[in-house]
Formats: C-alpha cells, structure tokens, sequence
C-alpha cells in the first residue's frame, strides 16, 4: 500500500504542478489579453465582468491550491521523514502494537519515491539500528526489524541465543573471534504469549542496548531457518551488499532466520522515534469497532533505542 501511495502521491503532484504552468504559460495570457480588449472597447467595464473573464477554471484554481501542499508533503515522505504504523508484536519490547513511528528517510541514502533508484549516497546502517525495509520476498510489503549483521558478518543463533563474529576487515591481521552477544534479565512476566510468562533481557548489541523477550516454553523452529551453503543450521554468513535482521520479540518474528538477507536496496529507513502511541483493547461485544483506540500511551512518545 505505501508503494502505491507513493505513486499517486507523485502523479497526483506532477499531474496539478503540470496544469498549473500550462495555465501559467497559455491559458492566463490569453485572458488577460481578452481582458485588455474588453477594456479597449469599453472603458468602463465593471470589476464583475473583468473578474469574470480572468477567472480561472475549477480544476486550475483546484490545481494551484493543491499543488504546493502535495508537493511538500511528497518531499517530506521521500526524502526526509515517513510514518509508519506498528501492527505487530514481533518488535516487543521496543516498539509495541498501536505505536506510530517517524522513519528518517535520508539515513541511508536518498531514493526516488517510485522506482527508489539511489540518488544520493549516504551513511550505512550500523549494527543494532531499528530500520524499515522492503521484505525481500515481497517488496510491497514493509518490514520494521533490528539489523543484526552486517556485510560479511557470522551470526549464529541457538539456543536462544545470539552469536556474532564481525567481519574481517582488509588490512587486519588478526580476525574477530566467534562471540555471544551479552544479555542481562530484566524480569520474567510483564509480557506473556499465549498464556506464557516471556523473559525479558537488555542486550548489548555494538553501541546499542536494547530489550528484547524470549520465550522459555517455545523450542528454536531449527527446520524452518533459512539455510545457505553448508553451513549448520542456525549459522549464517551476510553476503556483502546485504544485512541480516532480527525481531526484538526473537520467539515472534518472521525474520532473517527464516526468509534470509536484505539487500541494501530495499532500505527504506531508520526509525528514529514514536510520535504517538494508541491501546486498542476493545472486544468483540464492544458496540465500537475495535480500530477506535481506547486510550492514548503518552509515555511511549520519544526516540527508540
């Protein structure tokens, strides 16, 4: 769907800016000179009819009061900030169902907003960044996930738990060894699935500390993992070009465990910040529908780690 509003937010903006110049450049001369031989015949012509003959067409005046709206509102979305609606719990705890995310589209590069061709190079994304990217195995579809490696990165995840061996860059003599990703326990139960008590842990992943849950009761789905080469299952090597992504909530996310890598590509953003978060805790014998919030989470509004 974000695909598609794009496109007519760009069509939508070319078609208005288009009709505003060919009035500009054809059609409000020509009135004017009509206006300019009325008055030569009849001096005197009233305000009414002078009005009358400049007047603009409806879809002219339509299109000059739409176009630097529409305008600004596709540079804003394209190039500089996007929202975005959370409608998953595989984020959890970090970012949570009802949430609105501002996504910063410039931190990785501009794209064009239709055939999101590179424009403008910029940073790449680092190891624990929250990011927005087309699902590789549908690009209409956005993905919001923790990127885990990078390019030429080891991961291996068993046991519920994660390992990462950097990348061995040129010039070093000594490679990066194997390492599990450090984690403390925070609580046991704040957050539940399917009637299961979750373990909450703070990980410390690169630069970034952030919470993730694990579910003890749930066994690692090893037969669905995305496997390429020979290597193990549970083990993977990020191709150059491409990152390897996780989900906060590890034992609820449809991730890069199981559908593989994301090219640098289908980068869409970083998320930055929530800008409002809603609850939505109607039932089905509420007479309201259930997409009416019950109520609004201020204390979620900030950046996200």
């Amino acid at each position: 769907m974000a695909a598609y509003f794009s496109l007519i937010l760009v069509l939508v903006t070319l078609s208005s800016g288009l009709v505003w110049m060919a009035d500009a450049l054809l059609l409000a001369p020509k009135r004017r000179a009509k206006l300019a031989m009325a008055q030569a015949v009849d001096a005197d012509i009233s305000e009414e009819v002078a009005e009358k003959i400049t007047r603009e067409p409806a879809l002219v005046e339509t299109s000059r009061s739409i176009f630097p709206v529409i305008a600004f509102v596709l540079i804003l979305r394209s190039f500089i900030y996007e929202p975005f609606q959370i409608p998953s719990g595989s984020m959890m705890p970090t970012l949570l169902v009802g949430d609105f995310i501002l996504v910063e589209k410039f931190s990785y590069g501009l794209k064009d907003p239709v055939w999101r061709n590179q424009l403008v190079e910029n940073n790449k994304p680092e190891r624990g960044d929250v990011t927005v990217f087309k699902y590789p195995v549908d690009p209409r579809i956005d993905y919001i996930k923790r990127v885990v490696g990078l390019p030429g990165d080891r991961i291996v995840y068993r046991n519920k738990q994660l390992y990462i061996q950097p990348a061995c860059g040129e010039g070093v003599e000594t490679c990066p060894e194997l390492k599990q990703v450090s984690r403390e326990s925070v609580n046991q139960g704040e957050f539940a699935q399917n009637g299961t008590p979750l373990l909450r842990y703070t990980e410390q992943l690169g630069e970034v500390s952030h919470d993730i849950l694990i579910n003890p009761s749930r066994p690692d789905p090893l037969g669905y993992y995305f496997r390429e080469g020979n290597l193990p299952v549970g083990e993977f090597i990020v191709p150059e070009g491409q990152y390897f992504m996780m989900g906060d909530n590890r034992d609820n996310s449809t991730d890069s465990r199981f559908w593989g890598f994301v090219p640098e590509e289908n980068l869409v953003g970083k998320a930055v910040a929530i800008w409002i978060s809603f609850e939505f805790e109607r039932t089905a014998a509420d007479f309201l529908p259930g997409w009416i919030p019950t109520g609004v989470r201020f204390e979620r509004v900030g950046g996200i780690t």
